[in-house]
């Protein structure tokens, strides 16, 4: 299926405080056609997500030392296990023998045993051991897939793409997560909707209206955006306009016990395939608050996907005030977490319903963002797996972008980190 929508000659970029005035945007054409020619475009609920990127798919104290943890990538089910080093392993979820889940195994030292006849498998996924060989009978050639993993942050991230790539490929960097004058809050949601959904969520703040039971009536102005290949950026000012909101906002907004109603500036980024999100109360420069977030999907349909976030928050001066304050910030997110599944999940329903994609968008920024998911995707196939090759890997084409990007720096420390609660 396919959708028609406008296209644009060019990113808007604005940097003053006031909402775009109606020619702040460029002139719309169709699918960029001369003369403004209808024409399609790939329905983005059919791309996948791009393989070659580091993924979280468990945070790390769901990965117990010697104990298995089942989780997935768009279909591929992984087993996770910590050996008694303490190093995370990641294996294809079966055994090569009678293909019975590895997830039900028992971790001995640092190798995992399947449950069902013993065989036995290392980090690599290679067998170490099949304990009835019969002597000159020829061992297995192979044994199941590794994927290679890396532990940061509280996650636990593994490649699922060409494992060629994976040590090239950039990391999230998150210096503020080792920060002492910072707190994170860690959140890991399942949300039954493709990850575009959640992505053109957070970068539409028009729709503060559904917050407002939360956070009270705000009108959000859009200063300007820029979109490029790989990322689209927007800023926003978050502007009170009465009402009651969660106390929980305004103590994440440093506002302090006082509750001063000033407005903020809230820059979000998709910056492929990851998403952040700033706020800084206006006339500072520091950010009171920052989120990163990234959307893996579970399923080959990828319509339904897991929801990693970071929330780091600046500390208050005044000694024991984010330990207070502590709840009420966690339950304001979970109840503006709870509005937004809500509605992206009727978005999935939707499009289940009608078998294809016919929203009718009107906001340049997400049209925008939807080229970059499209651009930087893999097409599903019309059984739900990925348009790439049979092991998962991404086209030539998106490795070498992958490649080029190489540069990204590495997490400060790449030791397990404990997620804050």
């Amino acid at each position: 299926m396919t959708e028609a929508r406008p296209d644009r000659p060019g990113a808007a970029r604005q940097d003053r405080r006031s909402a775009p005035s109606p020619g702040a945007f460029p002139p719309h054409r169709v699918d960029g056609r001369p003369g403004g020619l209808p024409g399609p475009v790939p329905d983005l609920r059919r791309i996948g997500i791009a393989p070659d990127h580091w993924y979280p798919v468990a945070t790390s104290r769901k990965v117990r030392r010697n104990r298995t943890f089942a989780t997935a990538f768009a279909g591929q089910r992984i087993a996770l296990y910590r050996g008694r080093s303490g190093t995370v392993h990641a294996l294809e979820d079966r055994c090569a023998h009678r293909q019975v889940p590895l997830s039900m195994g028992v971790v001995e030292g640092d190798i995992l045993r399947c449950c069902y006849h013993a065989w036995a498998y290392r980090g690599d996924g290679r067998i170490s051991q099949i304990p009835y060989l019969p002597k000159g009978c020829e061992r297995p050639p192979r044994g199941v897939r590794s994927y290679p993993v890396r532990e940061a942050y509280g996650l636990v991230f593994v490649f699922p793409g060409d494992p060629d790539l994976a040590e090239a490929a950039p990391f999230p960097r998150l210096p503020e997560y080792h920060s002492p004058a910072h707190r994170t809050m860690t959140f890991s949601r399942t949300v039954r909707c493709h990850y575009s959904f959640m992505h053109e969520n957070l970068l539409d703040m028009n729709h503060q209206f559904l917050h407002r039971s939360v956070l009270g009536r705000i009108r959000p102005e859009l200063l300007g955006y820029e979109a490029g290949p790989r990322h689209v950026e927007a800023r926003y000012l978050f502007v009170p306009a009465g009402g009651r909101k969660d106390r929980g906002a305004g103590l994440l907004s440093a506002e302090g016990v006082g509750g001063r109603d000033t407005p903020d500036v809230i820059t979000i980024r998709t910056e492929y395939p990851y998403q952040t999100l700033r706020g800084v109360p206006e006339g500072t420069d520091l950010p009171a608050f920052s989120l990163w977030a990234a959307y893996v999907p579970e399923d080959a349909e990828q319509r339904l996907n897991h929801a990693y976030g970071l929330l780091t928050i600046a500390k208050p001066p005044v000694p024991g005030a984010m330990h207070l304050a502590w709840p009420l910030i966690r339950r304001f997110t979970e109840r503006v977490f709870a509005q937004d599944r809500t509605a992206v999940e009727a978005e999935q329903r939707a499009w289940d319903e009608q078998g294809e994609d016919r929203n009718h968008e009107v906001f340049p920024l997400i049209l925008d963002l939807r080229d970059v998911l499209r651009s930087n995707g893999v097409p599903l196939r019309s059984d739900g797996e990925s348009g790439c090759t049979p092991c998962g890997l991404a086209t030539p084409a998106h490795r070498a972008g992958v490649a080029n990007g190489a540069a990204a720096a590495r997490p400060a420390t790449p030791a397990a980190e404990g997620a804050a609660e």
